[in-house]
């Protein structure tokens, strides 16, 4: 059985990514487990509230039948992370923003913890758009040495949902892309044409001076109605030095697009 785990923190961020999660799991013929962390050496009657709450939000997103509570003790990164390692094949986060979760000389939790993971996460947030299909995915080319497990979780969402992908590459004047690069688009290309998906190769020319590349793959998927966007979580050699902003911005990216992290 195919199961996704969804944490949920009583917020209605969480209310939005349970939502998310049991829609991709009926697509899916998934379970969900909704996953909700207490403090340690908690009495049983705050853990009895705190599944109550949980049932409840699993009942007002109809998830009745397909997802179950999950109540553990610890602290919350920590406890959802080891969590995340028990079969699951993706996990389904809400995120509260940047000003929500920013750390002054540690980053993002959400960044933290998507690192963290034993599965690939989806990262939504408060405003993020809750289609009733998933038709276009965004998967901007990456730099890194391993793409496999980014690039198998993309297939088979795209290939659950019949959507499109999109290998995504922003063309700067005078930047030449890396041999590790252009070796990772062809194998995507490869890769989605073997498994019959729908895709397009879409290379922007820069029109304005950054340093990154996150807004402008943001802007972009906005403006051509993405409804998820796919990112690596760990940073490539090649931007390491400008990696971790970019990508809280891409998470926590103000047009709400969904964010799937390998």
């Amino acid at each position: 059985m195919v199961k996704l785990l969804c944490t949920h923190d009583l917020t209605p961020a969480s209310d939005v990514a349970l939502r998310y999660a049991n829609k991709l799991a009926e697509r899916m013929d998934a379970s969900v487990d909704v996953l909700h962390v207490i403090p340690a050496r908690s009495d049983e009657q705050g853990r009895m509230a705190a599944e109550a709450r949980i049932v409840a939000a699993i009942h007002a997103a109809e998830a009745e039948g397909r997802a179950d509570p999950l109540i553990l003790e610890g602290r919350p990164l920590d406890t959802i992370a080891e969590a995340s390692r028990n079969g699951y094949l993706l996990a389904v986060i809400a995120t509260h923003g940047p000003k929500g979760i920013r750390q002054s000389l540690l980053g993002a939790d959400i960044l933290k913890l998507v690192r963290s993971l034993g599965c690939p996460a989806i990262v939504l947030q408060e405003n993020s758009v809750m289609a009733d299909t998933l038709d276009r995915i965004v998967m901007p080319v990456a730099g890194h040495a391993n793409i496999s497990g980014m690039l198998d979780m993309v297939c088979h969402l795209a290939l659950v949902n019949a959507a499109e992908v999109q290998i995504y590459q922003l063309l700067r004047p005078g930047d030449s892309p890396s041999d590790q690069l252009l070796r990772n688009k062809q194998a995507m290309l490869e890769r989605l044409a073997a498994d019959g998906i729908r895709h397009a190769e879409v290379c922007e020319p820069s029109s304005t001076f950054s340093i990154g590349f996150a807004a402008s793959t943001a802007e972009y998927a906005q403006r051509n109605g993405a409804d998820c966007i796919a990112i690596m979580a760990e940073a490539s050699s090649e931007y390491r030095h400008i990696s971790d902003a970019e990508k809280e911005y891409m998470l926590t990216n103000p047009y709400g697009i969904p964010v799937l992290c390998g």
